[in-house]
Protein backbone atom coordinates (compact mmCIF):
# COMPACT_ATOMS: atom_id res chain seq x y z
CA UNK A 1 0.00 0.00 0.00
CA UNK A 2 1.57 3.48 -1.33
CA UNK A 3 1.69 6.43 1.90
CA UNK A 4 -0.44 8.95 1.63
CA UNK A 5 1.41 12.26 0.20
CA UNK A 6 1.48 15.21 2.32
CA UNK A 7 -0.24 18.35 1.12
CA UNK A 8 2.36 21.00 0.08
CA UNK A 9 2.52 24.59 1.30
CA UNK A 10 0.99 25.65 -2.13
CA UNK A 11 -2.44 23.76 -1.97
CA UNK A 12 -2.78 25.19 1.97
CA UNK A 13 -2.34 28.50 0.81
CA UNK A 14 -4.65 28.11 -2.58
CA UNK A 15 -7.28 26.44 0.17
CA UNK A 16 -6.60 28.85 3.15
CA UNK A 17 -6.92 32.10 0.66
CA UNK A 18 -10.41 30.44 -0.77
CA UNK A 19 -11.47 30.02 2.58
CA UNK A 20 -10.61 34.10 3.48
CA UNK A 21 -12.29 35.59 0.11
CA UNK A 22 -15.46 34.08 0.76
CA UNK A 23 -15.85 34.53 4.33
CA UNK A 24 -14.61 38.28 3.17
CA UNK A 25 -17.29 38.77 0.81
CA UNK A 26 -20.37 37.03 3.03
CA UNK A 27 -19.12 39.14 6.19
CA UNK A 28 -18.71 42.63 4.33
CA UNK A 29 -22.74 42.17 3.85
CA UNK A 30 -23.10 41.43 7.37
CA UNK A 31 -20.96 44.06 8.74
CA UNK A 32 -22.86 46.31 6.25
CA UNK A 33 -26.17 45.72 8.19
CA UNK A 34 -24.23 46.21 11.61
CA UNK A 35 -24.87 42.91 12.79
CA UNK A 36 -23.46 41.21 15.54
CA UNK A 37 -21.62 38.46 13.34
CA UNK A 38 -20.06 40.36 11.12
CA UNK A 39 -16.53 40.57 8.64
CA UNK A 40 -14.00 39.32 11.65
CA UNK A 41 -16.18 36.70 12.17
CA UNK A 42 -17.12 35.22 9.06
CA UNK A 43 -13.58 34.98 8.56
CA UNK A 44 -12.37 33.68 11.43
CA UNK A 45 -14.80 31.43 11.35
CA UNK A 46 -14.36 30.16 7.74
CA UNK A 47 -10.70 29.99 7.88
CA UNK A 48 -10.91 28.09 10.84
CA UNK A 49 -12.83 25.28 10.03
CA UNK A 50 -10.76 25.21 6.91
CA UNK A 51 -7.52 24.63 8.87
CA UNK A 52 -9.41 22.33 11.00
CA UNK A 53 -10.16 19.98 7.70
CA UNK A 54 -6.43 20.61 6.40
CA UNK A 55 -5.23 19.14 10.10
CA UNK A 56 -8.02 16.22 9.87
CA UNK A 57 -6.36 15.08 6.37
CA UNK A 58 -2.62 15.57 7.62
CA UNK A 59 -4.01 13.34 10.98
CA UNK A 60 -5.35 10.76 8.19
CA UNK A 61 -2.03 10.91 6.17
CA UNK A 62 -0.41 10.43 9.50
CA UNK A 63 -2.27 7.53 11.22
CA UNK A 64 -2.49 6.24 7.48
CA UNK A 65 1.42 5.80 7.20
CA UNK A 66 2.01 4.49 10.50
CA UNK A 67 -0.26 2.20 10.37
CA UNK A 68 1.08 0.61 6.50
CA UNK A 69 -2.08 1.18 5.09
CA UNK A 70 -4.04 -0.88 7.74
CA UNK A 71 -5.79 1.80 9.55
CA UNK A 72 -8.61 4.03 8.48
CA UNK A 73 -9.16 6.65 10.82
CA UNK A 74 -12.64 8.76 10.29
CA UNK A 75 -11.39 11.93 8.11
CA UNK A 76 -15.18 13.22 8.65
CA UNK A 77 -14.76 13.55 12.24
CA UNK A 78 -12.93 16.74 13.61
CA UNK A 79 -15.64 18.43 10.94
CA UNK A 80 -18.67 17.09 12.96
CA UNK A 81 -16.56 18.58 16.12
CA UNK A 82 -16.99 21.91 13.88
CA UNK A 83 -19.91 22.20 12.82
CA UNK A 84 -21.29 21.22 16.72
CA UNK A 85 -18.98 24.28 17.98
CA UNK A 86 -20.65 26.50 15.12
CA UNK A 87 -24.19 25.76 16.65
CA UNK A 88 -23.27 27.36 19.42
CA UNK A 89 -21.65 30.28 18.07
CA UNK A 90 -25.04 30.84 15.76
CA UNK A 91 -27.53 30.46 18.71
CA UNK A 92 -25.91 33.23 20.79
CA UNK A 93 -26.15 35.75 17.40
CA UNK A 94 -29.85 34.89 17.53
CA UNK A 95 -31.78 37.61 19.67
CA UNK A 96 -35.48 37.62 20.61
CA UNK A 97 -37.24 41.32 20.70
CA UNK A 98 -40.79 41.00 21.83
CA UNK A 99 -42.57 39.50 18.64
CA UNK A 100 -39.51 40.31 17.00
CA UNK A 101 -36.87 37.57 16.03
CA UNK A 102 -33.11 39.31 14.99
CA UNK A 103 -30.34 37.32 13.94
CA UNK A 104 -31.61 34.22 12.20
CA UNK A 105 -29.83 34.85 8.56
CA UNK A 106 -26.39 35.89 10.91
CA UNK A 107 -26.80 32.52 12.44
CA UNK A 108 -27.33 30.60 8.77
CA UNK A 109 -24.41 32.59 7.50
CA UNK A 110 -22.15 31.29 10.21
CA UNK A 111 -23.31 27.83 9.70
CA UNK A 112 -22.65 28.36 5.55
CA UNK A 113 -19.10 29.55 6.18
CA UNK A 114 -18.52 26.87 7.92
CA UNK A 115 -19.59 24.47 5.29
CA UNK A 116 -17.80 26.89 3.06
CA UNK A 117 -14.57 26.53 5.02
CA UNK A 118 -14.76 22.69 5.29
CA UNK A 119 -14.87 22.14 1.50
CA UNK A 120 -12.68 24.47 1.15
CA UNK A 121 -10.18 22.81 3.26
CA UNK A 122 -11.15 19.00 1.98
CA UNK A 123 -9.60 20.57 -1.52
CA UNK A 124 -13.22 20.74 -2.96
CA UNK A 125 -12.43 24.33 -4.77
CA UNK A 126 -15.22 23.96 -7.24
CA UNK A 127 -18.07 23.19 -4.26
CA UNK A 128 -16.91 25.80 -2.75
CA UNK A 129 -16.98 28.63 -4.82
CA UNK A 130 -20.40 27.05 -6.08
CA UNK A 131 -21.58 27.14 -2.26
CA UNK A 132 -20.10 31.18 -2.51
CA UNK A 133 -21.42 32.39 -5.06
CA UNK A 134 -25.19 30.88 -4.12
CA UNK A 135 -24.82 32.63 -0.55
CA UNK A 136 -23.81 36.05 -2.85
CA UNK A 137 -27.19 35.71 -4.50
CA UNK A 138 -29.09 34.96 -1.05
CA UNK A 139 -27.50 38.14 0.59
CA UNK A 140 -26.99 40.50 -2.13
CA UNK A 141 -29.54 39.83 -4.72
CA UNK A 142 -33.01 38.24 -3.07
CA UNK A 143 -32.88 40.64 -0.42
CA UNK A 144 -34.31 43.25 -3.40
CA UNK A 145 -36.38 40.64 -4.74
CA UNK A 146 -38.28 40.09 -1.28
CA UNK A 147 -39.37 44.14 -1.25
CA UNK A 148 -41.92 42.88 -3.76
CA UNK A 149 -43.29 39.93 -1.79
CA UNK A 150 -46.31 40.75 -0.10
CA UNK A 151 -45.77 39.30 3.66
CA UNK A 152 -47.59 37.85 6.84
CA UNK A 153 -46.68 40.49 9.81
CA UNK A 154 -47.39 39.51 13.48
CA UNK A 155 -48.28 41.63 16.19
CA UNK A 156 -49.71 41.80 19.68
CA UNK A 157 -52.74 44.66 20.21
CA UNK A 158 -52.95 45.83 24.11
CA UNK A 159 -56.31 47.19 24.86
CA UNK A 160 -57.09 48.33 28.41
CA UNK A 161 -60.86 49.70 29.14
CA UNK A 162 -63.56 49.25 31.76
CA UNK A 163 -65.52 46.55 32.84
CA UNK A 164 -68.41 48.17 31.16
CA UNK A 165 -66.57 49.44 27.80
CA UNK A 166 -67.44 47.52 24.54
CA UNK A 167 -67.53 44.04 24.39
CA UNK A 168 -64.62 41.95 23.52
CA UNK A 169 -66.64 40.15 20.49
CA UNK A 170 -67.17 44.23 19.25
CA UNK A 171 -63.55 44.55 20.11
CA UNK A 172 -62.54 41.61 17.60
CA UNK A 173 -65.60 42.72 14.61
CA UNK A 174 -63.66 46.01 14.69
CA UNK A 175 -60.32 44.78 14.16
CA UNK A 176 -61.29 42.40 11.15
CA UNK A 177 -63.18 45.19 9.39
CA UNK A 178 -60.09 46.73 9.22
CA UNK A 179 -58.29 43.70 7.41
CA UNK A 180 -56.75 42.16 10.48
CA UNK A 181 -56.76 38.82 11.59
CA UNK A 182 -57.12 38.07 15.24
CA UNK A 183 -55.84 34.66 16.09
CA UNK A 184 -55.19 34.65 19.59
CA UNK A 185 -56.87 36.45 22.56
CA UNK A 186 -55.47 36.84 26.24
CA UNK A 187 -57.78 38.18 29.47
CA UNK A 188 -57.14 40.23 31.93
CA UNK A 189 -59.78 41.35 34.34
CA UNK A 190 -59.16 43.89 37.26
CA UNK A 191 -62.29 43.42 39.67
CA UNK A 192 -61.25 45.38 41.97
CA UNK A 193 -60.13 47.90 39.57
CA UNK A 194 -63.30 48.20 37.15
CA UNK A 195 -61.07 48.00 34.39
CA UNK A 196 -59.95 44.37 32.04
CA UNK A 197 -56.92 44.33 29.42
CA UNK A 198 -57.15 42.38 26.36
CA UNK A 199 -54.14 41.47 24.71
CA UNK A 200 -54.70 40.07 20.84
CA UNK A 201 -52.50 38.46 18.64
CA UNK A 202 -53.09 39.69 15.18
CA UNK A 203 -52.05 39.06 11.88
CA UNK A 204 -52.09 41.20 8.66
CA UNK A 205 -49.62 42.26 5.61
CA UNK A 206 -46.33 43.71 6.28
CA UNK A 207 -47.32 46.37 3.07
CA UNK A 208 -50.28 47.57 5.41
CA UNK A 209 -48.73 48.02 8.80
CA UNK A 210 -47.76 51.66 9.12
CA UNK A 211 -51.81 52.32 7.96
CA UNK A 212 -53.01 49.85 9.45
CA UNK A 213 -51.58 50.14 13.24
CA UNK A 214 -52.53 53.92 12.79
CA UNK A 215 -56.14 53.14 11.90
CA UNK A 216 -56.08 50.37 14.38
CA UNK A 217 -55.22 52.73 17.17
CA UNK A 218 -57.56 55.34 16.00
CA UNK A 219 -60.89 53.06 15.58
CA UNK A 220 -60.22 51.70 19.19
CA UNK A 221 -59.52 54.52 21.24
CA UNK A 222 -62.95 56.14 20.01
CA UNK A 223 -64.80 52.71 21.47
CA UNK A 224 -66.66 53.56 24.35
CA UNK A 225 -64.59 52.62 27.91
CA UNK A 226 -60.86 52.24 26.36
CA UNK A 227 -58.31 54.13 28.08
CA UNK A 228 -55.27 53.01 26.78
CA UNK A 229 -54.08 51.17 23.44
CA UNK A 230 -50.69 49.61 22.62
CA UNK A 231 -49.54 48.01 19.44
CA UNK A 232 -46.17 45.88 20.21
Amino acid sequence: MNPVSALDWKEVLIRVGFAMMAGLILGLERESHGRAAGLKTTILACVASCLAMILSEDFYRESFNQAAGMMRPDRARLAAGILTGIGFLGAGAIIRQGNLVRGVTTAAVLWFITILGLAFGSGHILIGVIGTCIAIFALYALPHMEQHVKKDFYATVTVVLGLNGISDESLRKRLEDLGVRVQRIYFDYDVAGATRTIHLDVKLRRNDIFNLSRQVAESLTACPGVTRVKWD
